[in-house]
């Protein structure tokens, strides 16, 4: 296998990359904006960004950095500055690393190029039409469109890949609140909640990733990841406080309570993540890169506090 060029590798899914690149033995050369040990910084990623000496001896890019969601939003015109990020950016490293002669290129796209939410008992899967809703995955929707139009006109092989909500170590944002919930004591308020979403071990987000760097069958497809088994909510915050050591109890309330809570709080949106379903199917990614996830171990989550 050639070096591979990882974007973002500083960043949560990134740092977890690059130390699994290392543990098995390949060569990797991961890029960051914030200066980092063991990375190159550059000093950006838009798309004026000349990559020509990062592309030096690469046969594979792994492209993560992105924008991402913010949660105040402060920007005139937020679309376009994602478009930059997402799209322009993701095109201008494309383009040159095609020029380059770079073999295949990984987009670390996101399953909100599907959709908000699934029906339930219909999971998402590769061939549904795109359905992003808000402006994050219009701008991963659009950059999939752009990397897919590329790869036709100079040959370089696209690879899409679609995680869920990602955790981990050192994972932040919801799941860490989660987590901090799991760790208080605090009751699960969702045993009435009957959703189920889909989710991705950090871990397996990783092997999937290295996998479809050199996988034949990888080349020139969208493929969607999870750890292959899906968790209401309830499930999820009881398995995490098994996890953390937490006799789990339940205070049900039901689900129209907590959407009204939700609007009165002004938290719509997270109540609705929260109780609604969003599944992923992956038999298609399983059956052709012949690839199974692992089974989680989320008592790792919580080492880093004991330690």
């Amino acid at each position: 296998m050639g070096m591979t060029l990882v974007t973002g590798a500083s960043g949560f899914v990134g740092s977890h990359l690059m130390a699994e690149l290392a543990r098995r033995g390949l060569a990797v050369r991961g890029v960051s904006r914030a200066p980092s040990p063991n990375l190159v910084r550059v000093p950006s990623y838009g798309p004026q960004m000349d990559w020509r000496e990062h592309l030096r001896d690469i046969e594979t890019v792994v492209h993560l950095a992105a924008r991402v969601h913010v949660m105040r939003e402060t920007a005139k015109d937020p679309l376009a500055l994602f478009r930059q990020s997402n799209v322009g950016a993701a095109v201008n490293l494309a383009r040159q690393a095609a020029a380059a002669g770079v073999k295949r290129f990984v987009f670390v796209s996101s399953i909100k190029v599907n959709g908000e939410r699934t029906e339930p008992g219909k999971p998402f899967s590769a061939a549904d039409m795109p359905n992003p809703q808000d402006l994050y995955a219009i701008s991963k929707a659009e950059a999939e469109a752009a990397l897919i139009a590329l790869g036709r006109e100079t040959g370089m092989e696209i690879t899409i890949v679609r995680p869920p909500l990602v955790y981990g170590p050192g994972v932040r944002g919801n799941f860490r609140t989660l987590m901090t919930w799991a760790k208080s004591g605090a009751p699960s308020i969702f045993a009435g909640v009957r959703n189920k979403r889909s989710f991705i071990d950090v871990a397996n987000l990783c092997d999937l990733l290295i996998t479809t760097t050199t996988h034949p069958m990888a080349a020139n497809k969208v493929l969607l990841a999870s750890d292959g088994h899906d968790l209401s909510t309830h499930e999820l915050l009881s398995q995490l406080m098994a996890a953390s050591g937490r006799p789990g109890w339940s205070l049900p309330i039901p689900v129209s309570v907590l959407q009204l809570l939700g609007t009165v709080s002004g938290r719509k949106a997270a109540v609705r993540r929260l109780t609604e379903n969003l599944q992923v199917d992956i038999a298609s990614t399983c059956r052709v890169l012949d690839w199974h996830p692992a089974a989680p171990n989320l008592s790792i989550l919580f080492d880093e506090a004991k330690r």
